[in-house]
């Protein structure tokens, strides 16, 4: 039997100069990337390994917890599509994307990730940056301030993801 593992990730350089829209979309695509690519070469049981007690963080949690925010956010809020709805998380366990990790499917959510990703690209390709949508403590929230936010979880996440694969076999690196 084989074991599966994380495959790599083919991170593209993120634009320099250039409009508003793609510069967003470009650095938006290399930090997904660049959760990807600390996620390579990992078994499914390297990925489900916990950052350090207490905490439950996890590269597999990321993941899962990055699928969950891009459905909620381009999907759910931004396109108002009702039935994106969560997807590990339940009203039980709010916190399920990180906490379930133990006997949850690497591949499948890998797969699962890329194609939240796709479903995320393709609802919000046709909409200007200054479309906005209600918001559920403030009145509007635009499509540019959720790139800027999708940009900064990424990044605070792959901060935490550096951490989680050091810890995992010692990689370290951008």
């Amino acid at each position: 039997m084989t074991t599966w593992t994380a495959p790599e990730a083919h991170r593209t350089t993120e634009p320099l100069t250039g409009d508003e829209r793609p510069m967003l979309q470009g650095w938006l695509d290399w930090h997904r990337q660049t959760l990807l690519h600390k996620c390579a070469g990992l078994t499914a049981e390297q990925l489900r390994t916990a950052a350090v007690e207490p905490s439950n963080l996890s590269l597999l949690g990321l993941v899962r917890h990055m699928a969950e925010v891009e459905r909620w956010w381009f999907r759910n809020r931004v396109c108002q599509d009702a039935g994106a709805t969560e997807i590990y998380c339940t009203d039980d366990n709010k916190d399920a994307d990180f906490d379930d990790v133990a006997g949850a499917d690497a591949e499948a959510d890998f797969a699962t990730y890329r194609e939240e990703v796709r479903l995320a690209d393709a609802a919000v390709a046709g909409l200007p940056l200054d479309h906005e949508f209600p918001g559920t403590k403030v009145p509007s929230i635009s499509l540019r301030w959720v790139y800027l936010h999708m940009i900064e979880e990424y990044a605070r996440h792959n901060g935490h993801a550096d951490l989680i694969r050091e810890r995992v076999d010692g990689v370290t690196g951008d």
